[in-house]
């Protein structure tokens, strides 16, 4: 999970060659989280890294590695929507969980971005992100079934971007720079995460829709979820916490984990990440961070639901994600579960 880069302070421009050097010894600290078995057969072990915290901050539990730097990924949205609203950025509470949201391109995904950026009159012309299709396979297929071309607008980051777009026009920020690192408004964001992670931001990437992403520790991830459900009521950072648990639907999508996670467990913040990256912190501050090395959605989900039954969530609430199918034929011949 450690990333040796030479990247500090700057943006890492997308056409990199790979670096060997970042696969180190410290892979070898990352343990068993999930599984999958075939036919009555262990097929493949999942491996990751993961940490729980305590209400106070300090490590509770751990698998694997908490000293190495890794891309949380979309799990920094937290701090990056809470770097918005301390900007100014007011919305409606479903828009401002939709800043900082990896959305799955339903309907209601795409009509709140474009609300966004009616709201400072702008268009999806403004967005930078990548065109896309929707993340969600139905949506998917359906945007292809009308005849549809992938668009900015669908990409899944496309209501961070709306948000950081009408945060620049309430400050009298470029737009057409929003992206750089040096524009004031990625530089609130590394504030932002610094202060809500307590943590050095040293190493400094580009994410998949072009915006920086900034690497973290996983106890450091952990702590960002947890310092959003401690904030005070009407702070930023509680502010976006509140708006994710109440409108969870706009942070992922009616058919993913990340939603079925805060619709069933009262209180809980959560937040996926590309690359199998999670972090989740309970009301009462206790908080989870994971990373799955092969990057995987169905093991982080599986890890993250283990996690989440081990601290005292009913099975029942997370049961699809405990013993997850896999096919055959058509068939259910085995599944995907967690290790935890």
């Amino acid at each position: 999970m450690s990333l040796h880069v030479a990247c500090h302070d700057q943006r890492v421009p997308t056409t990199d060659a790979p670096d060997n050097a970042r696969a180190t010894s410290s892979r070898a600290t990352a343990i068993p989280l999930a599984a999958y078995s075939r036919s009555g057969v262990l097929e493949g072990v999942l491996y990751g890294h993961a940490v729980i915290l305590d209400p106070a901050g300090n490590v509770s539990q751990s698998w694997g590695s908490t000293t190495e730097l890794f891309f949380p990924r979309s799990s920094n949205k937290i701090a990056q929507a809470t770097a918005m609203s301390r900007l100014g950025l007011q919305l409606p509470q479903h828009l401002q969980a939709l800043t900082g949201a990896s959305h799955s391109g339903e309907a209601f995904h795409i009509e709140g971005v474009r609300e966004i950026l009616n709201s400072v009159n702008l268009t999806p012309a403004a967005l930078q992100t990548p065109s896309e299709f929707p993340l969600d396979r139905v949506e998917r297929d359906a945007c292809i079934a009308r005849g549809e071309e992938p668009a900015p607008i669908l990409m899944n980051c496309s209501g961070k971007h709306a948000g950081m777009l009408a945060t620049c026009v309430i400050n009298g920020w470029d737009v057409d720079t929003y992206l750089e690192l040096n524009h004031p408004m990625q530089q609130a964001i590394k504030t932002e995460l610094a202060s809500m992670a307590s943590a050095d931001i040293d190493v400094i990437g580009t994410d998949g829709c072009g915006a920086p992403v900034m690497a973290l520790t996983l106890p450091a991830l952990a702590r960002l979820s947890q310092n959003a459900v401690l904030s005070e009521s009407g702070t930023p950072a509680r502010t976006v916490a509140d708006a994710f648990r109440t409108h969870p639907e706009y942070v992922g999508g009616t058919r993913r984990d990340v939603t079925h996670f805060m619709q069933r467990i009262p209180g809980l913040l959560a937040k996926d990440g590309a690359e199998g990256v999670y972090t989740a912190s309970f009301a009462d501050g206790r908080a989870i961070a994971l990373k799955m090395e092969d990057g995987s959605d169905r093991g982080r989900n599986a890890a993250m639901a283990g996690i989440l039954v081990s601290m005292g969530v009913g099975p029942e609430l997370v049961k699809e994600y405990l013993d997850q199918p896999l096919l055959g034929g058509g068939r259910v011949v085995g599944s995907v579960y967690p290790l935890i």
